[in-house]
């Protein structure tokens, strides 16, 4: 009888054990992505485009730090450093009232106020830098129907900085802003190692949190605003 009973136990310890592996043999790793990517930007109202000009966007990776580079007219060019490893990340602005390198600790940071992309794969691919990327169809709520983006699988999301729930890095996206809806697609990959000074803080950035910015800012604003009361 003891015998009878100890091969069953070995077989249900034996199925155990597989199935909680399973899971991790099933998972595939990304690869880890090192370069400089460029995005073209566009707004997707025909009617406004002849009122906003094309941008670009830079990312610069090593694979544990990013660059972003973009810009706006409200803030002018913006830069965001962010160390991946750390998930913490410096947003760098050159402003009237000086120069500051705005800090996040993305661990902390509330995602309440985030609305969220649901995606869903689907068929067909398309070449983009000479690699082909997979497609999918996304919801949000500030589309009026869904886009379709496309995304290199094997490479994380994380670079972006973006996308969480993407299965791949973004390579044709959209945005919703108060200015309209823009186009983010990929035009340059280029794959040489980033110069690492590219991923440093100047010497002549003031390191604040968001709330000392905002006070300076206010605070700077008053400043403006007291020599035309006196007149």
């Amino acid at each position: 009888m003891i015998r009878f009973i100890t091969k069953p136990l070995h077989s249900l310890l034996l199925v155990k054990v597989l199935l909680t592996l399973s899971p991790v043999f099933g998972q595939k790793t990304k690869e880890p992505l090192i370069g400089t990517l460029t995005y073209r930007i566009t707004i997707c109202d025909t009617a406004l485009a002849r009122y906003i000009p094309v941008r670009y966007m830079k990312v610069y990776t090593n694979d544990t730090l990013t660059r972003i580079e973009n810009e706006t007219d409200r803030l002018g060019k913006q830069i965001v450093l962010k160390h991946l490893v750390l998930n913490k990340s410096y947003l760098l602005l050159n402003t009237p009232i000086g120069k500051y390198a705005i800090q996040t600790n993305h661990n902390e940071a509330k995602k309440d106020s985030i609305l969220p992309y649901t995606f869903k794969k689907k068929c067909r691919r398309k070449s983009f830098c000479g690699l082909k990327a997979n497609r999918s169809m996304v919801s949000h709520k500030g589309f009026m129907e869904p886009q379709t983006f496309y995304y290199f699988k094997q490479y994380d999301p994380k670079y972006l900085n973006a996308f969480e729930n993407c299965p791949g890095l973004p390579v044709l996206y959209y945005i919703p802003t108060n200015d309209g809806l823009f186009k983010y697609e990929l035009v340059s990959m280029d794959t040489k190692l980033p110069e690492h000074d590219l991923f440093g803080i100047p010497s002549d950035f003031r390191r604040v949190t968001f709330d000392e910015f905002m006070n300076d800012m206010m605070q700077g604003q008053e400043e403006l605003e007291e020599p035309e009361e006196k007149k």
